[in-house]
């Protein structure tokens, strides 16, 4: 069985758009304004390595798949390599190899998808996506690298819930200037 993991570069605001500056967003690449020293890209590398397959939404898919194939290294290889699952009602054929398109109900086509993946289903960006995900529990671990700043705008990672998500903190450091990375399990309900 597979696990859904999220891991987001996000700001104390909570904002989490155009990390890499690619989108056009007005403070597009604010995570390369802010060092991450030899640890956070350690832990982005084992994150990595660690990751069975990819859960993108579509948004997030294009421009990765835009951006990857044509990168070099380890990174880039476990990543152009690996199986990837983009969660689109219209995007038809994916190009980017080993992509499979998750049509229709969302939650069911990913409990589904952890019941036949096996190890960590990585999801990067894709607000909506894991808005959702979010949403009907099916996130098993979160991981947030929290940089220093305020952005005052943009796309944030969490929006409405139906009730509490309550999660556990599994692990935390503060790497490179300033930044906290921050790991959540989801807080189960013990039985009685």
């Amino acid at each position: 069985m597979g696990r859904i993991v999220v891991t987001e570069f996000i700001s104390l605001d909570g904002v989490m758009e155009d990390p890499g500056g690619a989108e056009g967003f007005k403070y597009g690449g604010w995570t390369f304004k802010i060092e991450q020293g030899e640890e956070g890209g350690k832990f982005k590398m084992e994150e990595t390595r660690d990751s069975a397959a990819l859960l993108l939404g579509r948004v997030t898919y294009q421009e990765f798949a835009k951006a990857w194939p044509s990168q070099d290294g380890e990174f880039a290889h476990k990543f152009n390599s690996m199986p990837k699952y983009v969660v689109s009602s219209t995007l038809e054929k994916p190009d980017w190899n080993n992509s499979t398109v998750l049509k229709g109900d969302v939650v069911k086509s990913v409990s589904k998808l952890k019941q036949t993946q096996k190890g960590d289903i990585v999801v990067h960006g894709s607000a909506k996506l894991v808005q959702t995900l979010i949403a009907n529990d099916l996130v098993d671990e979160l991981r947030l690298m929290v940089f220093p700043v305020v952005l005052g705008s943009g796309k944030r990672l969490f929006g409405p819930t139906t009730d509490q998500k309550p999660l556990r903190l599994v692990d935390s450091k503060t790497v490179g200037d300033g930044i906290a990375i921050l790991i959540y399990q989801q807080a189960r309900k013990e039985a009685k």
